[in-house]
């Protein structure tokens, strides 16, 4: 790494903490119930993109090595039956954030010119931590929206994370693949230059404005497969229409690194109080344009290689705690927001040079799927000195942070589809939720409870034939047992046809209005 990059934080004294959890450091579940919780520790979210089970080589099941992410899971609790709501990036982060089950609103994945998706008066997760008197931060990856639909970039953004409970936010404006590739902090586009003003379009181009389709010798950096073939920044193609604003767009070679700086920065500037951080990282979500120190180091190509870039910045946030001796007074959840693809619009080379690697892990599907490799996502809870090191088995949906923080940290929510998973987030139980709803693509969802699986019958394609994912859609029932059938090979719908007669009842009851 550059000396730009490189940690240059002296070893600072441990600070007393003055608030930790009352009682011996792993209580019953009764005593989380009946006792007030009086400990604060400093909450992380580290939150991927389109990372697989089968990425993370503490699951043991692929070929990247992924130490960093690894230390997490050594040092606290790997989850086998972790989940995200949702098989696509913007429902799954609705959930995270609001503990409601993103179906309920119709969320879906946005555009780049999008509203804020999240209602300023909706209850969340950093407004509850704020209450509880949490300083709160969100950066990276944000893809919920922003403004009143009526968007001026060039102007204070009104609606954003700091108006849905985050005290400071550094985010791209979209995704890394859709327009404008810019980055806003705190409702304002950085580095935006008033005599370049930026305009955006998701329906027509701008006169003169080159595009990948048109202009395909500019596309130095990667090309297109399929979309992404739009406005172009940095040698690549995007989603969307962009004019101006040279200045601020960004170099994404440089996005980890400049995420990293600012999750190091807040974490600094907070350090004598408790705070949270929802440190939301972009890999290995397409375009994939690693830095170049991480180029050709996976052998998997730029796919493999963003995700060590990831591992890489993991493991200098981790650092940054232990040099401010923060580490044992933090409490770090790291998971993905949905499965893994490989081909997800860009010649990257990550189908062909994938080798023998499982981004899925032992299960179907993948990104955008309603079978398991879709939201079955890695998951990992650490807490040194709190939290036993092991491993769980316990069905835990990424929705229950918003209960299960809240008993932490004596806060009162409403009624939500998130439930209190805190015992078993921090290793006092193995038993989790009973049942969990999970979502694929258009609202089409799929019903798990213990270890059975049921797919509804519906209708559509069972193949995304250009990413070469099977969506788990099909004319007919589907029923699995998870545990003898992970890969979701025998459909047994028809040998159980009371079994999934009662799922199917289950599953219409959580379908109903909260």
């Amino acid at each position: 790494m550059n000396d730009k990059q490189t940690l240059r934080l002296k070893t600072k004294k441990s600070f007393i903490n003055v608030l930790m959890f009352a009682g011996a450091a792993l209580m019953s579940q009764a005593s989380f119930a009946t006792q007030a919780p009086t400990a604060k520790p400093n909450i992380v979210i580290i939150y991927t993109d389109d990372l697989g089970i089968g990425d993370v080589s503490a699951y043991g099941v692929g070929k990247l090595s992924t130490p960093n992410i690894d230390t997490i899971a050594d040092q606290g609790i790997k989850f086998t039956n972790g989940y995200a709501t949702a098989a696509t990036c913007t429902p799954s982060r609705f959930s995270i954030l609001t503990g409601q089950y993103p179906w309920r609103k119709g969320v879906q994945i946005l555009p780049g010119d999008a509203p804020l998706l999240i209602s300023p008066e909706q209850q969340t997760l950093p407004k509850m931590l704020k209450q509880a008197g949490y300083t709160t931060a969100v950066i990276g990856k944000w893809h919920l929206g922003l403004g009143n639909g009526q968007m001026d970039w060039n102007e204070h953004i009104p609606l954003g994370p700091n108006e849905v409970g985050f005290d400071y936010s550094y985010i791209m404006a979209a995704t890394n693949d859709r327009v404008p590739n810019v980055f806003v902090k705190n409702g304002d586009v950085v580095g935006l230059e008033q005599d370049d003003p930026l305009y955006v379009s998701y329906k027509s181009n701008f006169p003169g404005e080159v595009t990948g389709q048109e202009n395909p010798e500019l596309l130095t950096k990667m090309t297109y497969h399929h979309g992404h073939d739009q406005s172009i920044n940095n040698g690549v193609s995007r989603i969307g229409y962009q004019k101006g604003g040279k200045a601020a767009q960004w170099i994404d070679e440089d996005m980890s690194d400049l995420f990293l700086s600012e999750a190091q920065r807040f974490v600094k500037r907070n350090q004598a109080k408790p705070f949270f951080l929802f440190y939301t990282l972009h890999q290995p979500h397409v375009p994939r344009v690693p830095n170049r120190h991480f180029v050709g180091k996976s052998g998997l190509g730029p796919r493999g290689d963003a995700i060590l870039e990831a591992d890489w910045a993991i493991g200098q946030f981790l650092e940054t705690l232990d040099q401010l001796g923060l580490s044992d007074n933090t409490l770090i959840v790291f998971s993905s927001d949905n499965g893994p693809v490989l081909n997800d619009g860009y010649n990257d080379q990550a189908d062909t040079k994938n080798g023998q690697h499982t981004p899925w892990g032992q299960f179907r599907g993948g990104k955008y799927s309603l079978f398991e490799a879709g939201t079955h996502i890695p998951l990992m809870v650490r807490w040194q000195g709190k939290i036993k090191p092991g491993v769980s088995d316990a069905l835990i949906s990424q929705h229950d942070l918003l209960a299960s923080f809240a008993s932490m940290t004596g806060q009162k929510i409403k009624a939500s589809d998130s439930q209190n998973m805190l015992s078993a987030l921090t290793g006092q139980s193995k038993t989790g939720r009973k049942s969990l709803l999970l979502e694929g693509m258009h609202g089409r969802t799929a019903y798990r409870e213990g270890d059975w699986i049921v797919i509804p019958a519906y209708k559509g394609n069972s193949l995304m034939k250009k990413q070469n994912i099977e969506t788990g859609i099909y004319p007919f029932d589907q029923l699995y047992n998870i545990s003898t059938d992970p890969g979701q090979q025998h459909n047994l719908a028809s040998q159980y046809p009371e079994k999934i007669s009662t799922m199917l009842k289950h599953y219409q009851a959580v379908m109903q209005p909260n």
